[in-house]
């Protein structure tokens, strides 16, 4: 009997001395890193695990442990307390204080500006991310929109990192900016003199909404071009879109800026319409990515006049009208 009771006595006591010095460990490495007030600004993407944050935290001189933060986190199920964006952090902080003022809420948060919209939709997407009541919406939306007035094309589509109280200039000033270095480094080598910056823009931001892949993004190109050089017209459906959507707003937002069209309204007598008017409308429809930019500065020549996309997404080309027009049949059932 003492045989049996002295093993079990000696593991219990093994096990008791493990989980005190555990508790005395993850104590000592979830504490502060040091007794200094001084802030750091501390930026957590979207996306980033709780070990990735961890890491992030540990380069920045902000916890002891990358493990003993993980295990906090993750065991204590503190990880829907961590949000993204920008925090004031400090080395006199512990463990527990860093994740729950980061889960209090950001000094900034995260605003996704998708490729292809309009100027109009791009402030909805900056409203919506900044979680603004309507109030300061309405203002903001406002402020945005006649500051951007002239520069639909020119508003570079990205995910960005904002103060929740940003104001519209700032917002504005850093689209701007951002597609003027995108530009400058990514599409201005491509030019060669053979378009205009402005040309490029407005053919770019027709790409961005004729187009569903980045591999048709330059054979479109060379389509469209190739058209404007031999005196055709360009016919593209989106340029009505904008300009259909355009009138409707100076009397009511649309509920659709991207409407399906009818036959009567290819006749609308506007600068976009491309039906009635030869040649690239008279400014961009929406603000295009780097790879759409890039492709209208850089087409692909081919053999191709017409191009459609079936129900499933996939672009078809014809060499001639007629063939366009049994792609039509075939695959829209027109």
């Amino acid at each position: 009997m003492k045989k049996i009771y002295f093993p079990f006595v000696a593991f219990l006591v093994i096990v008791i001395a493990s989980i005190s010095y555990f508790f005395y460990w993850f104590k000592k490495e979830t504490s502060a890193v040091s007794d200094s007030g001084v802030n750091i600004s501390f930026t957590a993407p979207r996306g980033k695990s709780a070990s990735e944050i961890g890491t992030l935290l540990y380069n920045e001189g902000l916890i002891k442990n990358k493990l003993a933060f993980k295990i906090y986190v993750q065991f204590l199920d503190r990880s829907k307390n961590i949000n993204a964006g920008e925090f004031e952090l400090s080395p006199s902080m512990s463990v527990s204080e860093i994740v729950r003022i980061m889960g209090k809420g950001t000094k900034e948060l995260w605003a996704t500006i998708p490729e292809g919209l309009r100027k109009e939709e791009v402030v909805e997407k900056v409203i919506i991310a900044l979680e603004m009541d309507k109030e300061k919406a309405e203002v903001f939306r406002t402020q945005f929109l006649t500051l951007a007035k002239d520069s639909e094309g020119y508003l570079f589509p990205d995910t960005y990192l904002f103060p929740r109280e940003v104001p519209a200039e700032f917002v504005f000033n850093k689209l701007a900016s951002t597609f003027d270095d995108k530009f400058d480094s990514g599409v201005t080598p491509l030019l060669k003199g053979k378009f205009s910056k402005k040309d490029v823009v407005i053919m770019a931001s027709i790409l961005e909404r004729e187009t569903k892949t980045a591999d048709e993004k330059p054979v479109v190109a060379g389509i469209l071009w190739k058209r404007i050089e031999n005196d055709w017209p360009l016919q593209v459906d989106a340029t009505v879109q904008y300009a259909i959507a355009s009138q409707q707003s100076n009397s009511q937002q649309p509920k659709n800026w991207w409407p399906i069209l009818t036959l009567d309204d290819l006749d609308i007598d506007s600068p976009y319409n491309t039906y009635r008017y030869k040649d690239l409308p008279v400014a961009p429809i929406s603000n295009p990515g780097l790879r759409s930019l890039q492709a209208a500065a850089n087409p692909i020549d081919s053999d191709y006049w017409f191009y459609i996309h079936s129900s499933d997404g996939v672009i078809h080309y014809a060499k001639s009208s007629a063939e366009h027009a049994s792609n039509v049949r075939k695959y829209l059932g027109k």
